[in-house]
């Protein structure tokens, strides 16, 4: 919820503007229309022969829990470079990115998450600021109750899907809100 103006600081209301189809936040001062769009999450499902590389969160949400490398896409990059700054900072771990893989739209938080398939340039990783610890897993060594995020699920089980077909493709999805 935005209450002041970015520009000029004066309070803005919200409302449809002209030409448009959705509330906004709109300044009765300066005109400034202010627009808030879904938040992008990047990542990266990097893989070193047949094992996975997988992040135990040092941070919430879902602290202590498993996730592939990902965060939110910072401005002035492309989502291929996102996928490989958090896969640095967050395992410490180089990526050669091979494809976008699987995207999965939540729009109920706002937000859309974006996995690369991607392999490590080198076996040498290690936890970042934001990981407890950082693992290669195998299918059958994956911690799949321990999983962060549905996203991430989802992810995983396309690519062990794709892979037991020979075949990779880009998957999409929607997750609507758990109850």
């Amino acid at each position: 919820m935005i209450n002041f103006c970015p520009k000029c600081a004066a309070p803005v209301s919200l409302e449809i503007p002209a030409g448009d189809t959705l509330p906004r936040h709109v300044c009765k001062k300066c005109g400034h229309i202010h627009y808030e769009n879904p938040r992008l999450v990047v990542g990266c499902i990097a893989t070193w022969g047949e094992r996975i590389l997988l992040c135990r969160r040092a941070i919430e949400p879902r602290l202590g829990f498993w996730t592939l490398p990902a965060g939110f896409m910072e401005n002035g990059e492309t989502t291929a470079q996102a996928a490989a700054r958090e896969t640095l900072e967050e395992a410490g771990a180089s990526i050669m990115i091979e494809a976008p893989f699987s995207m999965v739209s939540i729009a109920h938080i706002n937000q859309v998450h974006l996995f690369y398939r991607g392999k490590l340039t080198s076996e040498t990783y290690a936890a970042g600021d934001e990981s407890l610890e950082v693992t290669l897993a195998k299918r059958d060594e994956i911690p799949w109750g321990d999983i962060a995020f549905r996203s991430v699920t989802y992810c995983l089980e396309r690519y062990f899907d794709d892979v037991a077909r020979g075949q990779f493709g880009f998957h999409e999805t929607e997750l609507a809100p758990v109850i």
